[in-house]
């Protein structure tokens, strides 16, 4: 079958059917090079259709203090006082444009994450 733009969900749901016939195809065979077509098509449509939002500010900070390991008090050097990043983490103080930066250079979070409101 020759398949085109998936611009449905009628013809999404017969391009998942479709990948999961074929999902074990060899590489470079016909199918392998179908299911890998299938999956360019597939996810540009889920691009399209659903798109990721980012994930709120404050939870994107815990999720990368959990991923690295990190204390409130680890914060302390990022964004102040103690008493300063517990009231943050508990959403009663509102991050600033320098907290932001440092968030951003110190734990890597993107700051179009961190600008967003929460």
């Amino acid at each position: 079958m020759a398949w085109k733009i998936i611009k449905t969900e009628k013809d999404y749901q017969k391009a998942l059917k479709r990948l999961e016939l074929i999902f074990d195809a060899t590489k470079n065979s016909k199918e392998g090079d179908e299911l890998e077509l299938l999956s360019l098509l597939i996810d540009n449509y889920e691009l399209e259709k659903t798109p990721i939002d980012f994930p709120d500010p404050i939870e994107a900070i815990k999720f990368r203090m959990e991923q690295l390991g990190y204390k409130q008090k680890d914060l302390e050097d990022v964004l102040g006082l103690k008493s300063r990043v517990s009231e943050i983490l508990n959403r009663k103080r509102k991050l600033t444009l320098d907290m932001i930066r440092k968030l951003n250079v110190e734990l890597g979070i993107p700051t179009e994450v961190l600008v967003r409101e929460y």
